[in-house]
């Protein structure tokens, strides 16, 4: 270490000792210590001095001055800017100073929720707007201004209250300046004292409170911190809150806070311009007067690339820019060179089980190629495969939110994390990779150049080819399904179980999404299967050459799993059972609907959520949506098995809920009715995550599930069913059900979740987040938007199958 560098640590270690008192204010606290803000800065427990008015930064454990020094990976590097420094950003030149095409905005309205989206060639943003509505429940919605940007999973979130503390009389909303939309983008270039050598870029908008309010919650930085405080028990991190400074800009206001890795800061200003407006800071919070003013929201982390609507398409549907443009703005928001997003605002990030589902829903339109989207989901799962064993990433951690992880574990690092407890993740791969690599011409003729690439990103695999981060993959499967497709090996031991200590690890992560059920009904029944069709047929087409005899075996193994994993989760209720069990429900969770138990003829068949449930249930016994896997992943050729298995289906999705699936509101993902015991009706309810609600991308793989059988009567050799009148006929007349339920909700179907109420003799639409939740379990939000449930761009009615 220089000596400059030398002295740098032991000024601060010096500085740090003394706590001299500032005039006229309040020691705060800092770890064991307490401390005037305008001497020094608390970083977590680290204090920082303040000399002749500038804060010092930390790095590691040293203070310094960003003019004289940067920090990379807690080092402290002279000087700044140079090549040791390693600036996080690409280089600042390679980024316009101005755009030439015109920003993307978009604005969608979900009571209490106004959502604004903005796009330039600098940043993409988005603002949320909470307002209480006359019918909101105010003990869970409030005023609240929030930010999200796609570039580090990062934003900001600002909770307000009524000055005069009756609840329910604040509002806030965006209003117009000169523009025709409220939102109008930041840049400016990087400043010669830049810490990361990356421009500030953000948004600036004007806001109106209604009356005077007071901001009582700030958090800036990462969206998984702001989840944790809305979506857990109202979490705040000293580490992460502490160092939130609050400065006078002019006659505004200014919150900042440099993040964990002591080079990105984000920013918000509040600046009056009405002249009923003013802002003062008092106590580490502001008072806002009544009125207008203008807010920005800006920060200097390196940005994505995205992809405009127009190159996230394929050529043959750009139409769709133009039909569907809402959904089309949407895509390219969450659409990037290197990842697709999971959803706006609360998975602004990469998770693989997501975009592996919506690229093999959306396929038909997405863009081919080197740079299109295809490829972007297929390297995006490649890149964060885990080396070890092959398991694919659910979701990154990025940002600040990596780094304070990383200091949780006492590792002084802001690289990424990967979280690889889902099982049913790494059974996709290998269906997502045939689909195009094998059956597209553009496929074929990139499978060379993309699988010689070697792994960029800093989650472990550098170096390594996406061929062999393709191939340990494979080896997963098929190391995970061989005991169950051994002679004798068919036992519910040797199905696919959840990783151990973990409640989660399917599509139903919530803590009562499958009942504490070990072994996933979607998993074992039509994952495994599909993903060895699809390794088979790889193999087959060249990849995978170490084991050539997985043709074969992949084959064989897929056939084993299609043909003897359903029984262990099949249900079968007699009649009488079926009407007595339902009219009970109907009449303990007293929402007041009737119980459709005439609706009820015959039997009722269904196949659990899991097994080995809470409680010691043998079988979560919870009628669900996801036979839309096996309906759409795999082409069985049980003939008894697939003609059972369509007609009970069919049954389900038509009968009217709680007897089955269908309401007004579209087609529920769980109906406890037939539980039989009362921890059911609690445990699935209508404010519950996954519980008796709609999502939208689970409506269209059942779409397309059933489109997909039905089509097989078409080809040489149709399967038994489609010659059975009663069968077939049931099957396409779920098919034409369901796409009614569908164009009756279309305005819902781009949002993630959506809930309903029973009022007035009816179900009605009702926002998720708008209800309480269930007991003892905290609030949650649904996205406005969510990638897969874009997929109705690519999922239509087939006019072919109407029925009269």
């Amino acid at each position: 270490m220089s000596l400059q560098l030398s002295f740098a640590l032991l000024a601060a270690v010096v500085s740090c000792a003394a706590l001299p008192q500032g005039k006229g204010e309040e020691l705060q606290p800092c770890g064991d210590a307490y401390f005037y803000p305008s001497k020094y800065t608390c970083y977590g427990s680290f204090l920082c001095p303040v000399e002749d008015g500038v804060p010092l930064l930390r790095c590691g454990d040293a203070c310094y001055l960003p003019s004289m020094y940067g920090c990379s990976n807690n080092q402290l590097v002279y000087p700044t800017g140079s090549e040791s420094s390693t600036p996080s950003a690409s280089p600042s030149s390679a980024i316009p100073e101005s755009c030439s095409e015109t920003p993307t905005t978009q604005h969608l309205s979900s009571p209490p929720y106004e959502n604004y989206f903005y796009s330039d060639c600098h940043s993409a943003t988005q603002v949320v707007v909470t307002s209480p509505q006359p019918d909101s429940n105010l003990t869970i919605i409030g005023p609240r201004l929030l930010v999200a940007w796609a570039a580090g999973d990062s934003g900001l979130l600002a909770f307000f209250s009524p000055k005069s503390g009756v609840n329910g009389s604040l509002s806030i909303e965006l209003v117009n300046g000169t523009s025709d939309q409220p939102l109008s983008g930041i840049y400016e270039p990087p400043a010669s004292n830049s810490l990361g050598g990356n421009p500030v870029v953000g948004v600036r908008t004007l806001v109106l409170f209604n009356s005077s309010a007071v901001l009582t919650v700030p958090i800036l930085g990462s969206i998984r911190t702001m989840r944790d405080f809305v979506e857990g028990p109202s979490l705040l991190y000293p580490e992460i809150q502490d160092p939130i400074k609050f400065s006078q800009k002019g006659d505004g206001a200014l919150l900042s806070r440099i993040w964990l890795d002591n080079i990105t800061t984000t920013q918000m200003t509040f600046t009056p311009q009405s002249n009923d407006a003013s802002v003062t800071i008092n106590n580490r919070t502001l008072d806002v007067e009544a009125g207008t003013y203008e807010f920005t929201a800006t920060f200097d982390y390196p940005q994505l690339e995205q992809l405009s609507a127009s190159k996230v398409l394929d050529p043959a549907s750009q139409d769709l820019i133009e039909q569907q443009n809402d959904e089309a703005i949407s895509l390219s928001f969450l659409s990037y060179t290197d990842k697709l997003l999971a959803g706006a605002w609360r998975f602004l990030t990469y998770f693989g089980r997501d975009s592996m589902i919506s690229l093999l829903l959306m396929q038909p339109v997405l863009s081919e190629g080197e740079g299109g989207a295809i490829e972007a989901v297929i390297g995006a799962v490649l890149e964060r495969i885990n080396k070890t064993d092959g398991t694919v990433c659910h979701e990154e951690t990025i940002g600040d939110y990596a780094t304070y992880q990383n200091l949780q574990l006492n590792i002084s690092s802001t690289d990424p994390i990967c979280s690889y407890i889902m099982v049913d993740s790494n059974y996709y791969l290998a269906p997502v990779m045939e689909n195009y690599f094998v059956k597209t011409e553009t496929g074929r003729s990139r499978k060379d150049a993309f699988f010689a690439k070697k792994s960029t990103l800093n989650f472990g695999n550098q170096g390594l080819s996406y061929q062999e981060l393709a191939l340990r993959n494979a080896e997963e499967v098929m190391r995970n399904a061989a005991a169950f497709a051994s002679p004798g090996g068919q036992t519910k031991e040797n199905l696919v179980h959840l990783e151990q200590d973990q409640i989660v690890g399917e599509w139903r992560d919530s803590t009562y999404g499958i009942g504490g059920g070990r072994i996933p009904y979607d998993v074992s029944t039509a994952l495994v299967p599909a993903a060895l069709r699809s390794i088979a047929a790889l193999s087959a087409a060249g990849f995978f050459e170490e084991h050539p005899d997985w043709v074969t075996i992949a084959a064989e193994y897929a056939q084993m799993w299609e043909d003897n994993t359903l029984h262990f989760f099949e249900q079968t209720v007699p009649v009488a059972e079926a009407k007595a069990l339902v009219a009970s429900y109907a009449s303990d969770v007293g929402y007041g609907f009737p119980s459709q138990a005439d609706a009820i003829t015959s039997d009722v068949v269904y196949h659990g959520l899991a097994l080995n449930g809470n409680n010691d249930q043998p079988v979560v016994k919870v009628m669900n949506t996801d036979d839309c896997f096996r309906l759409f992943m795999l082409n069985t050729t049980n003939q008894e098995q697939l003609t059972s298995f369509l007609n009970q289906s069919a049954t389900n999705i038509q009968l009217p809920f709680p007897a089955g699936l269908s309401s007004p509101v579209g087609v529920l993902i769980a109906n406890p009715a037939y539980g039989g015991d009362p921890v059911y009706a609690a445990n699935w309810t209508n404010n519950a995550y996954h519980g008796t609600v709609v999502w939208s991308w689970q409506l269209a793989m059942l779409a397309a599930g059933l489109e997909r059988q039905l089509d097989r009567c078409s080809t040489s050799g149709p399967p038994e069913f489609c010659s059975d009148n009663s069968v077939h006929g049931n099957v396409l007349g779920a098919y034409n059900h369901l796409w009614d339920l569908i164009e009756a909700n279309r305005p819902h179907l781009s949002s993630e979740v959506w809930s309903w109420q029973y009022q007035n003799g009816k179900f009605d639409f009702v926002e998720l987040g708008s209800l309480p939740p269930p007991s003892g379990l905290n609030p949650t939000e649904s996205d406005i938007r969510q990638l897969w449930s874009l997929t109705f761009l690519a999922i239509t009615r087939n006019l072919d199958f109407l029925t009269a």
